[in-house]
């Protein structure tokens, strides 16, 4: 569809997107080892996690992990941080929040999962924690078999007992 804006420009809309941020349903982050959106249509070109007071109740790192009709748990490059010493650790099973975690972290923030294109997909995150000034970050890429649908906040561990019991965590997909 074509249409005429104040006479001077045309502009192509692409009848099978829909335009604009669709917000998810904000999930508590109370318990259990991870947190699904799932059912993401086709479209979709960019995914925002936000994290508002997320905490879990152990030491392993959170990640997110993304997926094409299923999770995807190999293959991410990549790594993440928390200050003040900004260390880094790599994770090849999901996108990194951080390198060092333990059950009194309480995080805040936001993550950003963008198509690059050929179901390439690059991850950047940045938060701060509330129960110390200290800064978490992480960035990376992982390439999926198809157009992304689904997004995993998990406390994924060794073993992985660890739970969430504080906070909210919601998307935002465009």
């Amino acid at each position: 569809m074509s249409t005429t804006i104040d006479g001077s420009a045309s502009v192509t809309i692409n009848s099978g997107a829909i335009l604009g941020i669709t917000s998810g349903t904000a999930v508590a982050s109370t318990s259990g080892t991870s947190i699904d959106f799932t059912g993401l249509p086709a479209w979709v070109k960019r995914v925002t996690v936000m994290f508002q007071g997320v905490s879990t109740s152990g030491t392993s790192n959170p990640q997110i992990q993304i997926g094409s009709g299923s999770v995807t748990t190999t293959g991410y490059l990549g790594s993440g941080g928390i200050g003040p010493t900004m260390g880094a650790s790599t994770n090849t099973t999901g996108f990194s929040l951080t390198n060092s975690y333990s059950g009194t972290v309480v995080f805040h923030g936001k993550a950003e999962i963008c198509l690059m294109g050929s179901n390439v997909y690059v991850f950047s995150f940045v938060g701060g924690r509330s129960d110390t000034g200290s800064l978490m970050w992480g960035g990376g890429s992982v390439t999926l078999g198809g157009a992304l649908d689904r997004v995993r906040i998990t406390t994924v561990g060794s073993p992985a007992t660890d739970t969430f019991d504080l906070g909210n965590i919601n998307i935002l997909y465009e």
